[in-house]
């Protein structure tokens, strides 16, 4: 039914739970499967209000925007072109989302607003340099709390000495994110729009 070659079939959609909290990002394609399925119903905003749409009714509506020329990411179906949807509500699901993240590299990266918490310095990713707090010669753990982003020249500077010692401050207090605080999102900033107020509840409660 969906054509395979579409770009819009990677696009990002925000997942919800029955109780409409966020639970995870999916594809395109994957959120398509479980429309098909009649999983999941489509969560759209029109003017500030969220309406809710099952896959035939989204059938229609993109069709109609289709006409009017208001479709600006969509995927080809057999028969038309269908917009690819920004949230996407599971109908039958209703477990809370647990939230779980990975440390790695990449993450403390993201959490820490890809800067160096000394000096705030934008960073690239091949710039950055991992510090630990409490160096590791002195018992420091390698943990959420005890590691930041740093650029080269301010973790020589530091060495193997704490903030304290090598007269240096934190811009802010290292802790485990909430998951959605790091995810490595690329939506346009409508699709961002779309899914914020789904995502305060879940970042306020970090």
């Amino acid at each position: 039914m969906i054509a395979s070659d579409r770009p819009g079939l990677d696009s990002q959609v925000l997942l919800l739970n029955r109780f409409y909290m966020a639970m995870k990002v999916i594809t395109a394609r994957q959120s398509f499967i479980l429309l098909c399925r009649d999983a999941a119903e489509v969560i759209d905003v029109e003017e500030g209000q969220y309406f809710n749409y099952s896959f035939d009714a989204w059938q229609e509506l993109s069709e109609f925007r289709q006409e009017e020329g208001m479709i600006t990411n969509w995927i080809n179906a057999a028969r038309q072109v269908i917009e690819v949807p920004r949230v996407l509500r599971l109908t039958n699901y209703d477990k809370i989302p647990q939230a779980t993240i990975r440390f790695s590299r990449k993450n403390l990266y993201l959490r820490d607003n890809q800067q160096c918490q000394y000096c705030g310095k934008q960073l690239s990713f091949s710039q950055v340099s991992l510090d630990h707090i409490q160096p590791r010669s002195k018992g420091g753990e390698t943990s959420w709390e005890n590691i930041v982003c740093s650029c080269t020249r301010c973790n020589t500077h530091k060495g193997c000495r704490t903030p304290k010692e090598a007269r240096m401050k934190l811009r802010s207090t290292p802790s485990k994110p909430n998951p959605f605080q790091v995810l490595n999102l690329t939506p346009t900033n409508q699709t961002l729009e779309a899914w914020l107020p789904f995502l305060k509840h879940q970042m306020a409660s970090s």
